[in-house]
């Protein structure tokens, strides 16, 4: 196996001149085309239509209770209302709970969104519907990956001919999202094919750099890839039955993306977070959510149209592990106001403060549209579950309401869109679901919601089934 692991003593070569490299010395393996895009003439352009250049998602797996965190209800009765209080915002008449101190001095900067729902109760098929915007055929269940799922967000922007100069359309970070162990679905390129699935990034904090084995030594001058591809060429000629084998295409592909990658010192730098001060790593938060969406800004900054951070990377973790805090997720059976208060809410109060406030003063808000959900919510009674572990009483899982947040490239400051009846277990006004956050994503990044996409058997899919939220926008 060849190694590129010297050092890089001449100018790089950019993005266009690698994808030559790489497509020259692939065993007759062609990399995909020019999409075949198809959008009705004369779409509609809806609010907020091309105004973001990135989309970040903060994806907080297991499913944030919306009354214990986003939209509290104080006169509910004892067995539904939070333990914890109501604060003021800095937006006149919201509240979020106590524990959300740095979120709501920054409730200005955001759009909340207290009237999501949808029909899905099991985290799986949920996740699927968040990640596709589409049900899973098997709803309310954990269903495996498969290559007949749907393909995720990312890989149908990865397919699309977006505009980016980085070699990968799409980054998951602190990902894949665990249910709790094995990878969910949703979140792969489906019926696209591996070639679509999104770049993964497991945790950004283990390594030099956040890709594994990835360092700035590694960037190749173009003589010296020029001269590697040539030898590799070679030697693979000399068995021409290796090309027919689909392992081999799949490692053909994965060599051609790396070779993307080191052409170029701007990539590796996007993912070298200790380019970033002592404090401003603290300030994220020293753990792998906060160094994850440390890293999100990053690729935002470096062009990556839709990077999507798993915040945490396991829906429910603590059951393996209860003693160790990153292995906490969102799922709070048994163990809510215990898990919110000392293991899940601080630090998540913490880090996206952050995160907004960095990006807000590094002028990225204007063109980066941050949508922060889960995949549900949880129910509004509080009672114990005998089938989960725990001292405490939890929540089951609710999708008849809950809460997201949103920021960024022309959605409004310090509004509260929809509302929940006073025990916060169902919508009363401006009802939304996935696929309408999908199709608000597809339309900020310009991309028009009747746009069509091709599956293998050249069937037209349409990139989304919802409708963007133009109530987001000041219109």
């Amino acid at each position: 196996m060849l190694s590129f692991t010297e050092r890089h003593r001449n100018p790089r070569i950019n993005r266009r001149q690698a994808i030559g490299l790489a497509t020259t010395s692939m065993l007759g393996v062609a990399w995909p085309g020019v999409a075949k895009l198809q959008a009705a003439e004369g779409t509609r352009r809806y609010a907020g239509f091309g105004r973001a250049k990135s989309v970040l998602t903060i994806f907080a797996h297991g499913g944030q209770s919306q009354i214990d965190m986003w939209d509290p209800k104080p006169q509910a009765p004892a067995h539904v209302r939070s333990i914890f209080q109501p604060i003021q915002t800095s937006v006149t008449g919201v509240h979020f709970t106590e524990d959300m101190s740095g979120l709501a001095s920054i409730a200005d900067k955001l759009t909340i969104v207290r009237s999501m729902a949808h029909a899905d109760l099991d985290h799986g098929s949920a996740a699927y519907l968040s990640f596709t915007g589409r049900y899973h055929t098997r709803l309310s269940s954990n269903p495996p990956p498969r290559p007949t799922d749907l393909p995720a967000i990312g890989s149908i922007l990865k397919y699309l001919p977006v505009d980016s100069q980085f070699p990968y359309s799409s980054v998951y970070v602190n990902g894949p999202a665990l249910v709790p162990l094995e990878p969910g679905p949703g979140q792969y390129g489906g019926l696209l094919g591996k070639s679509h699935d999104p770049l993964f990034v497991e945790n950004p904090g283990d390594d030099e750099l956040a890709i594994p084995g990835l360092s700035h030594k590694t960037v190749l001058a173009e003589e010296q890839m020029r001269a590697r591809l040539r030898l590799r060429d070679r030697l693979n000629l000399r068995n021409n039955v290796l090309s027919e084998s689909q392992k081999v295409k799949e490692a053909q592909r994965l060599y051609g993306e790396a070779v993307e990658m080191l052409s170029s010192p701007e990539v590796i730098s996007a993912f070298d977070l200790g380019q970033e001060s002592v404090k401003t790593r603290a300030d994220y938060g020293d753990y792998r959510s906060g160094q994850s969406c440390l890293l999100g800004r990053r690729l935002v900054e470096a062009g990556v149209p839709y990077v999507n951070v798993i915040f945490n990377h396991t829906n429910r973790g603590q059951d393996d592990a209860p003693e160790e805090i990153e292995e906490y997720g969102w799922d709070t059976h048994n163990d809510i106001f215990n898990a919110l208060h000392k293991f899940l809410v601080p630090r998540f109060d913490k880090t996206i403060t952050t995160l907004i406030n960095d990006m807000d003063d590094r002028g990225l808000l204007d063109s980066t549209l941050v949508i922060i959900m889960s995949e549900f919510g949880r129910a509004p009674l509080i009672a114990p579950e005998p089938n989960f572990p725990g001292n405490n009483a939890g929540r089951k899982h609710w999708a008849s309401a809950y809460s997201i947040a949103l920021a960024g490239a022309g959605i409004k400051r310090g509004a509260v869109l929809g509302a929940t009846d006073r025990l916060g277990g169902e919508v009363v006004t401006d009802r939304y679901a996935p696929w309408d956050l999908t199709a608000t994503l597809f339309n900020a990044l310009g991309i028009p919601v009747d746009t069509h996409y091709q599956d293998p058997l050249d069937r037209p899919l349409p990139v989304t089934t919802g409708k963007p939220i133009e109530a987001l926008y000041s219109l």
